[in-house]
């Protein structure tokens, strides 16, 4: 077994590894960024390497960087973790070359998996039923022969990056040149495939473990089904689709598909199974690495899949028949992302100002028989969340005698998750989990976006308002002096005026992406503490974590402000609010598609802002002209910043006179 391993990445995938190196006794190496000196696994690694200096979003793409460090730093082995270089094949060749074992495949492997047109011709070749498609050169005639709905994929990654599903195929062209720029800044390479879309498909994945004696097992299946924008938010193992025959088969594809490329290591084959007939299902890709829900499949079978990657490339052997692997109990995980649901789920970012992560052993969940908590996390207080990487900042996972005790379980759980300075997405995922369609398990990849809207929230609950009122009154309160005890009773908020009954306290407050309120406060009861403020309303008592302006409860937050009418009418632009294209989310301009006094119509793109590695069109708000374009291609922006001025066209009638 190794001394040192030297762990190639960050956030919540580099914790969890550490974890396992640290049970291990293995001494572990961190890496990181400027934007991440003061990580939160910078701080649990035994020794921290910085591979600055800016831009930070490309500190861990390097393949040099890390190899020095683990030179420096005595490393025998390198672990990827997941996205930046662990699929990439340049990178474990290099690896091997610098005398250092990469925990992972072979690079042969890699590559082969990687290039989704290959990967499919090797996996049929080996008798795994593929899905009808097509690729590069000739695309778009493919894609029309096949006919709607289709889905372009990027031959050269995952994670939903660069994916389209295209319905109409008279946008087939934009939509096109869209997958192909995001492909391209997600992996470097532009190539693309078209496959036929499967209508209410549900995305069923196989784990495989592969040791370098030729032995390959699998470890069962996950469901992926619940799905937004091709990004899993839940995962659960295992599912409750499959029968113990179709399992049985299906795992054997999976086998059959990692023999085939020479597997060695973790990794993940993915089908798509129509959901009303689950005996047919069809190789998507296959993932070289360990997959971000690998978790509830730890949880399922009692293996740490990091340990046997670590084990594997050791040299040793699995002890393990496949009839000795069995599955335990049920487990579902939820990751937990920087984006807004209020706001149409745009990537999100800010400093972290109070945290609470549900685990065993520190969260009333735990101590049910049975039943087990778990938290991967990469964040702490004071964290900074900025929009140059993946947006995924923790999981939350439990693990249950049943799948009915799972869900209630990770629901509770999702309810005492607290992240106050950063929106996250925990609210909407524990509304999801209480879905009539979720919690039968009448699961596929477009549920979530079909629910969307009615799983988000109604605006600001009116005892948000209420309870953030309670906190600005007791800000304003006066305090006795420290040296006479006497309060000054005229600067108490009290409402009090002379010759008259009080007047109701207004507080003028305002919630980002919302209109201003100017809320009367009419709570029986309240209670404000360091942090936590309580508020009676019509006879129920709320009960918010706050931090700041930032309020939270049941996995949901609110960052309600002060608003001063008067200062917002002396920052507002020269022109209409309604004209200005501001920036939805902080991320950086890639394009720029007009020129001031250009001409341009409602819905037209203008700019395209990329944040954690996702594209978002800003469009014209109606027809008009360019008057102020206030960005270039490359220009940092922040939330709300002004990019762009669409002054309206005059009406018909004013022109004329």
């Amino acid at each position: 077994m190794f001394d040192t391993v030297l762990v190639a990445n960050r956030g919540e995938i580099a914790v969890r590894v550490i974890r396992t190196l640290r049970a291990l006794g293995i001494r572990s190496v961190a890496v990181f960024s400027d934007a991440d000196a003061d990580a939160r696994h910078v701080r649990e690694a035994d020794t921290a390497v910085r591979i600055g200096p800016p831009p930070a979003g490309e500190s861990y793409l390097s393949v040099e960087r890390p190899l020095e460090a683990a030179h420096r730093t005595g490393a025998q082995a390198v672990h990827p973790g997941y996205g930046f270089l662990a699929e990439n094949a340049a990178f474990a060749r290099a690896c091997a070359d610098a005398g250092l074992v990469f925990i992972g495949p072979p690079a042969d492997a890699i590559s082969l998996m990687g290039d989704k047109i290959r990967a499919k011709e090797t996996v049929r070749a080996a008798g795994v039923p593929v899905v009808p498609g097509a690729a590069d050169p000739g695309l778009e005639a493919a894609a029309r022969e096949l006919g709607a709905p289709v889905l372009l994929k990027p031959s050269a990654g995952g994670g939903g990056k660069g994916m389209r599903l295209v319905r109409d195929l008279s946008v087939l062209e934009d939509e096109i040149a869209s997958a192909r720029r995001e492909a391209r800044a997600s992996f470097g390479d532009d190539t693309l495939l078209v496959e036929r879309w499967i209508d209410r498909p549900r995305h069923i994945e196989i784990q495989v473990l592969a040791d370098g004696h030729g032995k390959v097992i699998h470890l069962g299946e996950r469901e992926c089904s619940l799905q937004r924008r091709h990004q899993k938010i839940i995962e659960e193992a295992p599912s409750v689709l499959l029968d113990e025959e179709t399992r049985a088969a299906m795992g054997e594809a999976a086998v059959q598909a990692a023999r085939s490329c020479g597997y060695r290591g973790a990794g993940t084959v993915e089908f798509i199974v129509p959901g009303n007939d689950p005996s047919s299902y069809y190789f998507m890709e296959m993932n070289t690495r360990l997959q971000v829900e690998h978790p509830v499949t730890e949880l399922v079978t009692g293996l740490d899949l990091v340990e046997w990657q670590l084990r594997i490339a050791a040299g040793e052997p699995l002890p393990y028949e496949q009839k000795d692997i069995t599955l335990t109990g049920h487990s579902i995980e939820a990751r937990i992302c920087a984006e807004d649901p209020a706001r149409g789920f745009l990537p999100s970012g800010g400093t972290v100002l109070a945290l609470c992560e549900p685990q065993d052993g520190g969260s009333p969940l735990s101590g049910e028989p049975g039943v087990r908590v778990r938290t991967d996390s990469g964040l702490s207080e004071g964290t900074e969340v900025s929009s140059l990487y993946d947006p995924m900042l923790s999981k939350v996972i439990v693990h249950g005698p049943d799948r009915a005790t799972a869900l209630r379980k990770l629901r509770a759980a999702l309810a005492d998750t607290v992240t106050l300075g950063v929106p996250t997405n925990a609210g909407f995922l524990r509304r999801l989990l209480a879905h009539p369609a979720v919690v039968a398990g009448d699961l596929d990849t477009g549920l979530v976006e079909r629910e969307a809207d009615g799983l988000v929230g109604d605006g600001v609950p009116d005892e948000v308002y209420e309870a953030a009122a309670a906190v600005r009154e007791d800000a304003l309160r006066a305090r006795p002096d420290a040296r006479t005890g006497w309060t000054d009773p005229f600067s108490v908020p009290s409402g009090w005026r002379m010759g008259g009954e009080p007047l109701p306290v207004a507080h003028p407050l305002r919630v980002p992406g919302t209109e201003p309120v100017t809320h009367i406060a009419r709570a029986t009861g309240r209670t404000v503490t360091g942090d936590r403020v309580t508020v009676t309303l019509d006879g129920v008592t709320h009960t918010f974590h706050r931090a700041g302006s930032w309020l939270g409860r049941d996995g949901d937050s609110w960052n309600v402000q002060d608003h001063d009418p008067v200062e917002a009418s002396l920052t507002r632009s020269a022109y209409s609010g309604a004209d200005s294209l501001t920036a939805p989310m902080p991320g950086t301009v890639t394009v720029v598609k007009v020129a001031v006094g250009d001409a341009v119509t409602a819905g037209q793109g203008l700019v395209v802002v990329e944040a954690m590695k996702m594209e978002h069109v800003i469009s014209a708000p109606h027809d008009g002209t360019v008057v102020e374009l206030d960005v270039t291609p490359g220009t940092t922006v922040a939330m709300d910043q002004v990019l762009a001025v669409v002054e309206p066209h005059a009406p018909e009638e004013e022109v004329e006179r």
